[in-house]
């Protein structure tokens, strides 16, 4: 199921989607994939090490860009420029869709009639789509490996996919 559409990822999703091995969903769901530079550098160059960094640093498939200036700059005083960037570049890209996880940066590319997903979206879109048997097992492990989750979103997501106790 490829929407023939553009997703533009933040680093914590890369991060989460690394740890529980399905980074390749993005390219199963959507024909463009964009890594921001600042997104880029602060995984695979300051993050050296850390969780996710390794695998996103093979990434081949993925576009990394620079967003403009121009529209990066006012964003930059309300998010971090991993953040601003992602929605400096949906707001340039036509259709492009968000993968952010952090609420404000959310709440601000909501504001500016941004689309938007979350790791957790892109968990149900996989199972939805057939590339995914169950969540819950990736739930759990990005929960080991401290990534926040709350709770009414894990339910709600578990409930709409089926998977509710």
């Amino acid at each position: 199921m490829n929407e023939k559409s553009t997703i533009i990822a933040d680093s914590s999703p890369l991060i989460s989607l690394a740890l529980i091995n399905r980074l390749q969903l993005l390219t199963q769901l959507y024909s463009n994939v964009i890594i921001p530079s600042a997104v880029w550098d602060e995984i695979t160059v300051k993050g050296r090490g850390l969780a996710g960094a390794y695998e996103v640093g093979l990434i081949k498939w993925a576009e990394i860009r620079n967003a403009e200036m121009s529209v990066l700059q006012p964003l930059t005083i309300l998010l971090d420029r991993g953040e601003s960037e992602v929605i400096a570049l949906a707001l340039t890209i036509p259709d492009a869709v968000a993968l952010l996880d952090d609420s404000r940066a959310r709440r601000i590319a909501e504001r500016l009639n941004i689309k938007r997903i979350g790791t957790l979206g892109l968990l149900r879109r996989g199972k939805k789509s057939g590339l995914i048997d169950k969540i819950r097992p990736y739930i759990e492990v990005l929960q080991a490996n401290h990534i926040y989750i709350s709770y009414e979103l894990i339910e709600a997501v578990l409930e709409d996919v089926g998977e509710k106790d």
